[in-house]
């Protein structure tokens, strides 16, 4: 009875001591995670507390020091400007050249204008200026208002502007004399120079010299107000007429005057600000030297040369200054790295859509992009700072504000960043905090789990590798530190991944090769569909496309006498100086043979003048045959043909890959080369046609096509 009392009380024992261990391993930890908690938590609150206010004093700091330092920099670039300026305009030679230009324009003014000539500005006006302008600003303009009221504006415009492109900014800085024996052709091609160097070299972007009368009797560019008068036109008004009397009404050559920006209409509207200082003699005024603020060179102090994360400014920064009417003055971050995501995020701050989308046209935000958040509405009363609010840009945003000091300009620097961005120390800072008070309330769990998981890890390892080698990683390795059966099993599993690594190594190798090999043969687009296993026939038509044939003359007489090798070599040494042109002139090599060259241009790289890459590279071929001959004492000659039009390729035997272009561009390119016999590189009537303008052709027959005589011409 005692023995069977014993038997069966003794679990019951045990299972009592084992719950009362588990209970007391329970109750030391639940002890231990609330000692960690109390003690993380209050230090991470003190923590906290004080570095969010740290750091976000540091990010206050930096930003403010950023603006300070932008509008440094900024006043100093201004400051220059308008010192050259003045230099410029006391300049002997400025002086020399308005008096010059001013007796030029005065010759002129009772000169009437031929009417072609008359004619000519009236139909550049009506037909190119007025219809660009109007589709550039959106609304409607008269070509009488811009016209010059004078024969003299009216004559250097017929001679100048009305002779190149609205854009054609280079031509218009090299064009000294217009060849017309006239005084103001002579005064431009003296003058002329040195004042377009000043353009080149200072960065204006545009240069004027007016007269007492305000009249524009020189303009760099040569634009659309170059003759007029602005006082008695559409310009009158405007900043650049009332910075010109302004200098002139204070009667000192020490006079200067900057207009903040406003749409100008010989330059299409776009926005443009002015400096103007007084020319004259030291006793008389003679006129006024008018330079065209740079405002590349504004916006490349206040970007750093786009270098925003240089400065400080991250990921979001920027600096841009603002007018008094809450517009931008300056380029915009955003437009410049991101203009398809430009409109969403301004529209959705309160930007009208239309204002937007001109931005985005127009590529800039001077005098469109509204600024006007509360930042700038304090930094327009004087004030300065640094707060957390909405600006032009989608989100919260930092932004550190101040009045910058400009000369004749009430203007304000913006120096902001993308809150998140500004604040990410802060949030990382607490992030860190947060996360190093779990880990400590981890680190009491782990601890304890960490003898169970001594046992498994090996095997953890073991699985973890054969999923990566499953993967595809065959370069996994499992460390092997022990000599027990798990260290065997990890050995053999290194030397199977090992192995599966070398096998695989030498397949891609192979792969590589077999399209390495398929691309010399044919384009990407061909090997690409023959490796994906497509249509049996694979073929592709191509519309304007120029092909050439070309062939060696006397290369066979000149074989005669070579060894095997050696004609190989020469040949060889022919075909690559043919292929090194044809990489450099654009052209597509499609089929070398012994003697015979077919390429393409326009086949694989749609082009529009694939005519004359074409014919030019037609030449180079020829000189690389000439300096062959050079080298080698040769008579070999060269005979091409070239033309223009739709053409087919493909593969024509895919057992032997056999890469070719048909049609009959191919046809009619090998039938133009034989129409003399000579050497020479001819061209179809298709391919004259194009280039008849550029490049001397001569008539030396014709050739048959489905029954229809077609010219051949020979280049040279």
């Amino acid at each position: 009875m005692s023995d069977a009392l014993s038997t069966t009380s003794e679990p019951v024992a045990q299972r009592r001591r084992r719950g009362l261990s588990l209970g007391t391993q329970a109750k030391l930890l639940v002890m231990l995670l609330v000692v960690s908690l109390v003690s993380a938590i209050a230090i991470g609150v003190i923590g906290v507390t004080n570095g969010r206010a740290s750091l976000q004093a540091a990010a206050y700091d930096q930003l403010t020091t950023i603006r300070e330092l932008r509008g440094e920099a900024l006043e100093s670039e201004f400051a220059a400007i308008q010192t050259a300026v003045e230099v410029d305009s006391r300049n002997a030679q400025t002086l020399a050249a308005l008096q010059a230009f001013d007796a030029g324009f005065d010759a002129l003014r009772d000169q009437p204008l031929d009417a072609a000539d008359d004619a000519a500005l009236t139909a550049f006006y009506e037909e190119r200026y007025i219809p660009a302008l109007e589709e550039r600003t959106g609304e409607t303009y008269s070509a009488d208002a811009f016209l010059p009221a004078t024969n003299a504006g009216r004559y250097i415009q017929s001679q100048y502007t009305a002779t190149r492109g609205l854009e054609d900014f280079d031509a218009a800085l090299q064009d000294h004399d217009a060849g017309d024996g006239s005084d103001w052709s002579a005064a431009n091609a003296q003058y002329g120079p040195y004042l377009t160097g000043l353009v080149d070299t200072l960065g204006y972007e545009d240069l004027l010299l007016l007269n007492l009368d305000a009249e524009v009797v020189y303009s760099a560019y040569q634009s659309v107000d170059m003759g007029l008068s602005m006082r008695g036109t559409v310009f009158g008004g405007s900043a650049l007429t009332q910075a010109f009397d302004e200098v002139l009404s204070s009667g000192s050559l020490d006079a200067l005057a900057t207009t903040d920006f406003e749409a100008y209409l010989p330059s299409l509207g776009a926005s443009t600000s002015w400096i103007v200082s007084p020319v004259g003699d030291g006793t008389n005024l003679v006129g006024a030297l008018a330079v065209q603020v740079p405002s590349a060179q504004i916006d490349a102090v206040l970007t750093g040369n786009e270098g925003w994360a240089d400065q400080g400014l991250g990921e979001t920064g920027e600096v841009y200054v603002a007018g008094a009417d809450g517009l931008m003055r300056s380029a915009s971050r955003l437009l410049v790295e991101d203009p398809e995501g430009y409109v969403d995020q301004v529209v959705s701050q309160g930007t009208p859509t239309r204002v937007a989308e001109q931005v985005v046209a127009d590529e800039s935000t001077v005098l469109l992009q509204p600024v006007d958040d509360d930042g700038v509405e304090a930094a327009l009363r004087g004030e300065d700072g640094v707060a957390e609010m909405a600006d032009y840009r989608d989100g919260a945003s930092l932004v550190a504000y101040a009045p910058i000091e400009l000369q004749g300009l009430d203007w304000v620097i913006v120096a902001r960043i993308d809150a998140d961005e500004a604040f990410a120390p802060v949030a990382d800072f607490t992030r860190t905090v947060v996360l190093s008070i779990l880990g400590l309330l981890l680190l009491v769990s782990i601890v304890s789990l960490l003898l169970a998981q001594v046992f498994t890890r090996p095997i953890n390892k073991l699985v973890t590798a054969v999923h990566q080698v499953a993967g595809g990683d065959y370069t996994v390795q499992v460390p092997v530190r022990s000599r027990d059966e798990f260290g065997d099993l990890g050995t053999a599993f290194n030397e199977m991944a090992t192995s599966l690594r070398l096998k695989q190594d030498l397949i891609d190798q192979q792969q590589d090769e077999n399209a390495r090999l398929m691309r010399t043969l044919m384009p990407d687009s061909v090997a690409e569909r023959l490796k994906d296993g497509g249509d049996e026939a694979i073929a592709e038509r191509h519309e304007n496309v120029s092909v050439l044939f070309a062939e060696l003359v006397g290369w066979e007489d000149h074989a005669r006498g070579l060894g095997l090798e050696e004609e190989m070599g020469q040949l060889n040494f022919l075909t690559r100086g043919f292929d090194e042109a044809a990489t450099k002139a654009g052209v597509e090599q499609v089929r070398t043979l012994r003697g015979g060259y077919l390429a393409s241009v326009g086949l694989q790289v749609p082009r529009v003048d694939n005519a004359r890459r074409a014919v030019d590279f037609g030449i180079e071929m020829r000189a690389v045959v000439e300096r062959f001959n050079a080298q080698h004492g040769t008579k070999v000659a060269l005979r091409a043909g070239v033309d223009t039009g739709t053409v087919t390729s493909g593969l024509v035997a895919r057992t032997n890959l056999a890469y070719d272009l048909w049609g009959d561009a191919v046809s009619l390119a090998y039938k133009v080369r034989t129409v003399t016999g000579e050497p020479g590189v001819y061209v179809s009537d298709a391919v004259h046609d194009r280039l008849r303008d550029t490049v001397e052709f001569t008539n030396v027959g014709s050739v048959d096509v489905a029954g229809t005589a077609k010219a051949v011409w020979r280049v040279g």
